[in-house]
């Protein structure tokens, strides 16, 4: 299960708009949810807007928070969406079984079965989230409370039963050319999050629609990876099986 967690305080100033890119990524499968850390008066109201917007693109959740309810956030939208993606998955086979029918339709006891089965596979299923930290200039002082959000999210994800994955980018990146910069690759090693935030150097735009299409790209080179395994595993079992054949 893939996800793209943003954390941002809205209002997107360079590139492609975050919306679209949100629903591009919703198209190959990747929730995208939205953490707003956002300011009062106007910008704040806009920030608000686009956040909300950029989650439904993405098929999933947004929530505008202050700093101290940050990590409790972040782990709960995790743990929602997870949730959500697997009751849709569940839903789907219950409709093939029941017709037009739903979960609601099936007797208590097979009802109390499938809730059992959906909060087990909350806990096992594989999950990878890329969190997209906006590190413009305006977040600033916002910073040190992501930071603790992030390494308590880590914690809680270390304590599931089944894989979980944490990348971290940050945007924009380190040179103006880049609209965004990985920070750490796939790892369900938590203190690895600890050294993180020394090498951020916060600027002044905010290119939210490029930096997610930033993570995409780096969804499906791991995609591409797999599947040259994949690949790779079959051949050598077909000339493993040649040879043996021939040995026989």
């Amino acid at each position: 299960m893939r996800q793209i967690l943003l954390i941002t305080d809205g209002c997107s100033n360079v590139g492609e708009s975050p919306v679209m890119a949100a629903a591009h990524a919703r198209q190959e499968g990747i929730t995208v949810n939205v953490v707003g850390v956002i300011d009062y008066g106007t910008i704040g109201e806009l920030g608000s807007r686009e956040i909300a917007d950029i989650a439904k693109a993405g098929g999933g959740l947004s929530r505008i928070v202050g700093t101290p309810q940050l990590a409790q956030t972040m782990q709960m939208m995790t743990r929602k969406t997870v949730v959500q993606t697997i009751q849709q998955a569940v839903n789907k086979e219950v409709k093939k079984i029941l017709g037009e029918g739903s979960l609601e339709d099936l007797p208590p006891a097979k009802r109390s079965q499938v809730v059992n089965v959906v909060d087990e596979l909350t806990e096992t299923t594989s999950l990878r989230i890329a969190l997209l930290i906006d590190a413009s200039a305006s977040m600033k002082p916002k910073l040190p409370a992501v930071e603790e959000a992030i390494r308590d999210l880590a914690l809680s994800l270390e304590a599931r039963e089944g894989q979980s994955e944490i990348a971290v980018f940050h945007f924009p990146g380190r040179s103006s050319s880049e609209d965004a910069a990985l920070d750490m690759d796939w790892s369900s090693d938590v203190s690895a999050v600890r050294s993180l935030f020394s090498r951020m150097k916060m600027r002044g735009a905010t290119p939210t629609g490029p930096a997610i299409f930033r993570v995409l790209e780096h969804y499906r080179y791991d995609k591409l990876d797999e599947h040259r395994d994949r690949l790779e595993r079959g051949e050598r079992d077909e000339r493993e099986g040649m040879i043996g054949g021939y040995v026989v």
